[in-house]
């Protein structure tokens, strides 16, 4: 059962719970002017619907950077021994995480639904 959260952001246009998995949609290119956005976005759907399981889809996230990866990185320590999952990558984002050998921190599956599987 899915269970659909609201949030302020631009950046997470959508969340859901799905079973004991958080959820949320990502748009739009992250960089350092926005990146403390999706920072506060994410933390607060951690703090509000606690898990050890999040999947964020950036199906719509053309381009990332370090400051983005940085969030994620927090969002992963955050979980406190819970798995982060990436899906749906594009080309661009993707190079980005396997170049800096992050492919190896977060799990990085086709699709959501693989996540959740």
């Amino acid at each position: 059962m899915s269970e659909s959260l609201k949030t302020a952001s631009k950046l997470v246009p959508a969340a859901r719970k799905e079973g004991d998995a958080l959820v949320a949609s990502v748009a739009g290119e992250i960089d350092l002017n926005n990146s403390p956005e999706l920072r506060a976005a994410l933390l607060g759907l951690l703090a509000k619907f606690p898990s050890k399981k999040i999947v964020l889809n950036l199906a719509q996230v053309p381009y990332m950077d370090s400051s983005a990866v940085a969030v994620l990185v927090e969002l992963l320590r955050k979980l406190n021994g819970g798995k982060l999952f990436l899906t749906d990558l594009q080309k661009r984002v993707q190079g980005l995480l396997e170049v800096a050998k992050l492919s190896t921190i977060f799990k990085i599956v086709p699709t959501e639904k693989e996540a959740l599987a």
